[in-house]
């Protein structure tokens, strides 16, 4: 294989690239004619092109880092690296082999997929992270690409649960990240993050009662439905105080999984407060990080819902109930 050796007689040519790979524009820009760029490309010749436009300044095989770096010249000043190529490229263990480099660039740019790169327009262009020469997408865009990417709920699994046991991100982020992202391709890792999210909120609940314990305040209630003086159901809350009709809501990030699931926690927060439910909300983050707040919200919840006559609503454990 013949180097960048081949480039010494033509000053500046190699220093124009990064590791050899080199923009056809840029070295016209330091004097190489069209005509010797194109002899040097041809079969046999010192250079190659490795995409439309990108010249890689030696004839053997491109490394990784040459791919990637190509990818991102072809497609331009803000086109960033994302899915397993990024994941890669931060350190994951490797995936299923890929040989495909997912590439994003702006909705208004025009590129199309062209031999290992895959494009993806986005209007949802992400701030990159810098490894080195590249620009990446950040772990959570790059693990929802990659997982939208994969064939098996496992292994989709395993890609997520990485990114968060890696702390490179959150359940919440990734419910986020994939509530803004594109629809192609979803549906695995949409299946993955409730299974993880209900995952998770079962073991913050827990988490939440054990800090319960120690308020002073009566036994709380879990897994009750509350129906109004109708009978109509209005919510199961995470906990209620029946003796002064308290109901204690953990935000999950579910509830970012669409529009529509926003929307329905709006409306059932919404139904119990105009039942004269008092409803006291925390995050998970703030009963794991600050308890003493959280237990603090609880009791003053708790003496403001003894001042006032209680509410007509009562619980009810059967599963037939009247729909609202």
């Amino acid at each position: 294989m013949r180097t960048e050796s081949w480039a010494e007689d033509l000053p500046g040519t190699a220093a124009a690239g990064r590791d050899g790979v080199v923009r056809a524009a840029a070295l016209e820009r330091l004097g190489v004619a069209k005509d010797t760029i194109a002899a040097r490309r041809r079969d046999g010749g010192p250079w190659q092109r490795i995409l439309p436009g990108v010249v890689l300044l030696h004839d053997g095989p491109p490394t990784t880092l040459q791919r990637n770096l190509a990818a991102l010249e072809y497609g331009g000043p803000d086109a960033l690296l994302s899915g397993h190529a990024a994941l890669a490229a931060l350190g994951y263990p490797a995936s299923p082999p890929r040989n495909d480099v997912l590439l994003l660039i702006p909705s208004t740019r025009h590129r199309r997929d062209w031999s290992y790169v895959k494009v993806e327009r986005t209007r949802h262009l992400p701030a990159p992270v810098h490894r080195g020469l590249l620009r990446l997408a950040p772990p959570r865009r790059s693990l929802l690409d990659a997982g939208r990417r994969t064939l098996t709920a496992e292994a989709c699994h395993a890609l997520l649960t990485e990114g968060i046991r890696r702390g490179d991100v959150t359940i919440d982020e990734l419910v986020r990240e994939i509530a803004h992202g594109s629809d192609r391709g979803s549906h695995l890792p949409r299946a993955v993050l409730r299974e993880l999210t209900e995952d998770a909120h079962s073991a913050v609940r827990v988490h939440a009662q054990n800090v319960y314990a120690t308020s002073g305040l009566p036994p709380m209630r879990h897994d009750v439905d509350v129906l109004s003086a109708a009978g109509l159901w209005v919510a199961r809350p995470d906990g209620w105080l029946d003796d002064v009709a308290v109901a204690w809501e953990i935000d999950s990030p579910k509830y970012h999984f669409s529009p529509e699931l926003h929307e329905a926690t709006r409306q059932r927060r919404a139904r119990m407060q105009r039942e004269g439910i008092v409803v006291v909300t925390h995050l998970p983050e703030q009963i794991r990080g600050d308890p003493s707040t959280v237990l603090a919200d609880l009791r003053a919840a708790y003496t403001l819902a003894a001042s006032r006559p209680r509410p007509p609503v009562f619980v009810h454990t059967e599963t037939h109930l009247r729909s609202a």
